[in-house]
């Protein structure tokens, strides 16, 4: 089997307090953060367990997860697991890169890492000098922001000083509509910007989600993604292979990169071939795209 897990556990604090997330600030008590240790670690054994299969995992936590040693510790065990492809993570960059030194070099070309910058949050130059320390170590990445008027300048600037081959992308603000000039600035920043200026048309359509990608929470229950409440079986019983197969989406629109991502009718298998976890494209178009592009046609 090949399959891409999306796995997150119950980890739900973060270090920043950025107003447009709701879990700003949040603070998790010991027990929730033993729980979700013991959580990653059971589902860490898991993965070394398949040695049959190929699997690619991308950690998508509600908060922070590199502030906390296991997740370091988990991405650097996977990366040596000869049946991992990848092993990726949403961070926020706040914490130290120095740990990813201590993976061989041929378990770090397995680490990504998409990169959020928040503005107001963190220095600026800190967030620019980590990215320089995750290029001096050879570790994939993509770096982006949030698409609100109050982030332009700062991506402008980031923009401008990341090497040309490190993608910077653009997620639209939830729940913000962009006028065409609008969309226009970002796209500048972002050629890819106009997957996401609007939600994609997902009901009925074929998804890879449910049949070769899956999404994983702590006590193990399978999903065919994070938006999907229905539940496809337990990772550890084995019990949600049998019910892995093509099927179609059940939701009228998808407006999440992580979702939408896998929908068949979009191109973006073919535009991040190789970087799908960590949301590096194979290539980017060489100008700016000036039409926003036909969501779900």
């Amino acid at each position: 089997m090949d399959l891409t897990i999306l796995y997150r556990g119950p980890l739900a604090s973060c270090d920043y307090d950025c107003p447009y997330c709701p879990f700003a600030k949040r603070r998790d008590s010991r027990e929730q953060l033993r729980a979700d240790r013991a959580a990653l670690e059971r589902f860490t054994a898991w993965v070394a367990a398949q040695t049959g299969d190929r699997i690619s995992v991308l950690f998508t936590p509600w908060g922070e997860g590199l502030v906390r040693s296991w997740y370091r510790r988990a991405i650097v065990e996977l990366a040596g697991l000869p049946q991992v492809r990848r092993v990726a993570i949403q961070t926020n960059l706040g914490g130290r890169t120095g740990w990813l030194a201590e993976a061989p070099a041929a378990a770090r070309e397995r680490i990504a890492l998409w990169c959020t910058y928040h503005p107001g949050q963190t220095p600026y130059e800190r967030f620019l000098g980590r990215c320089a320390e995750l290029r001096e170590l050879g570790v994939r990445h993509s770096v982006g922001v949030v698409g609100l008027d109050e982030h332009l300048g700062e991506a402008r600037r980031l923009r401008a000083a990341l090497p040309e081959e490190v993608y910077l992308w653009v997620n639209a603000a939830e729940g913000h509509t962009y006028t065409d000039e609008e969309a226009r600035r970002w796209t500048e920043i972002d050629p890819l910007f106009p997957y996401s200026r609007h939600p994609h048309r997902s009901g009925g359509l074929p998804c890879r989600t449910g049949e070769s990608v899956i999404s994983v929470d702590g006590e193990g229950t399978v999903r065919r993604c994070h938006f999907v409440r229905a539940e496809l079986g337990n990772l550890y019983d084995g019990s949600y292979r049998a019910a892995l197969r093509p099927r179609a989406c059940p939701l009228a629109v998808c407006d999440c990169h992580i979702g939408y991502v896998h929908l068949e009718t979009l191109p973006l298998y073919d535009v991040f071939a190789g970087g799908v976890l960590e949301r590096i494209p194979a290539a980017l178009p060489p100008s700016p795209v000036a039409a926003p592009v036909a969501r779900g046609d």
